[in-house]
């Protein structure tokens, strides 16, 4: 495996070195959900140094275990704005963030408007934008899974074709991005959330989480089921469950609110096995303990794919495709359904071996997102 710089030096990338001279740009970032706040931290980091960010949290996620506690953690800035829009139909929250949005930024006028990932929070800051005419930037563009069924795919299609800077985690995303006619703007910069994980993981293993709810390292599978497809339909979040409970292996589930409400309500919650431990969601560095203590993750998290392959944990994803297909190409993540019998063969069965050959970069993308934002005219 080659190391990340010389990768990067290859694609004609190179860790950040700051300007001689650099005009101050003012970057409204727009942030709204739990994998948001992640990504964010590093960036506006970044983006401080030089230059003055207007942070926007439109209160996609909006309680305290989704959102107060992850500024906490990450070290986080206060939001300048907290729109309160909370949840609702795709069509309500998004009509709604459009309408608060476009209010905020008439009033900060940046020069740039920053989004991130898939969310209603990144397609409705994407439109606004682009109604006022004010450039965007789109970090984690270009992902694709090929799936327009799921809210996901259609955000992050509309806000790349809206952005005026868009920022690639990998090649694949680059390359899909060509394929759709894209190629100005496009800047190869690894993957922020790379940059997150290498600075947060000694921190997360000094966490005694494990220790305090009683499991031993590398006797638990750790699992996140949070995507409408998985939660929302009864039959398909029981058929996942069944599988927890046949597996024959200690389950940890943080359990999203939305699960947590679904679970409720379809009668699922009821007389749950003892290997099944479903707990409260838990804070960014808490969650990346539990996951480098474990023995496999179960997830329909895009996010949560990553972190195990950074990481060396074996990853059964509970959908039928995936955006990363690095991890998938590489041997660490098996995509598998929401079969129970298919869950449950992973579970018991999938063991990769060998390197992780793909490069999300080396911990520099954050810098060169601001050294990128800094060079618009």
């Amino acid at each position: 495996m080659r190391n990340p710089r010389e990768v990067f030096a290859l694609l004609g990338a190179q860790p950040f070195k700051a300007a001689a001279w650099f005009k101050p740009v003012r970057i409204a970032s727009v942030v709204g959900a739990r994998p948001q706040f992640v990504k964010a931290a590093p960036v506006s980091r970044a983006i401080r140094r030089h230059n003055e960010e207007v942070l926007i949290h439109t209160g996609q996620h909006y309680d305290e275990a989704m959102s107060d506690v992850f500024f906490d953690v990450l070290e986080i800035p206060k939001p300048d704005y907290n729109l309160e829009v909370g949840s609702g139909t795709h069509a309500k929250q998004t009509g709604e963030m459009l309408i608060r949005l476009e209010e905020v930024l008439e009033r900060v006028r940046p020069d740039i408007v920053l989004v991130y990932g898939d969310t209603n929070s990144t397609l409705a800051a994407a439109l606004a934008a682009a109604k006022l005419h004010l450039p965007v930037g789109h970090v984690e563009a270009g992902l694709r899974s090929f799936n327009r069924k799921m809210p996901e795919e259609v955000n992050r299609i509309i806000a790349d074709h809206l952005a005026t800077l868009l920022f690639c985690p990998t090649q694949t995303a680059v390359e899909n991005l060509a394929k759709e006619g894209i190629q100005r703007g496009v800047h190869l910069v690894g993957d922020v959330m790379y940059d997150v994980a290498l600075v947060s993981a000694q921190e997360a293993r000094k966490r005694d989480i494990g220790k305090r709810l009683g499991l031993t390292p590398k006797g638990y599978v750790l699992a996140t089921v949070h995507r409408p497809a998985n939660v929302d339909d009864r039959a398909t979040l029981e058929s996942i469950l069944r599988a927890f409970r046949e597996c024959g292996e200690t389950v940890v589930l943080p359990a999203h609110p939305r699960t947590r409400n679904r679970m409720r309500e379809f009668g699922l919650d009821a007389g749950l096995p003892a290997n099944l431990r479903v707990i409260d969601p838990v804070d960014y560095l808490d969650f990346l303990s539990l996951l480098i203590q474990s023995k496999k993750v179960a997830t329909d998290s895009g996010g949560v794919q990553k972190e195990a392959y950074f990481f060396g944990i074996p990853c059964i994803t509970l959908r039928d495709e995936t955006e990363w297909i690095e991890t998938m190409e590489d041997g660490w993540n098996a995509v598998v359904g929401t079969g129970t019998e298919e869950v449950v063969h992973a579970i018991r069965h999938f063991n990769p071996e060998g390197t992780k050959s793909k490069s999300f970069g080396d911990g520099h993308a954050a810098d060169r997102i601001a050294e990128l934002l800094e060079s618009l005219p």
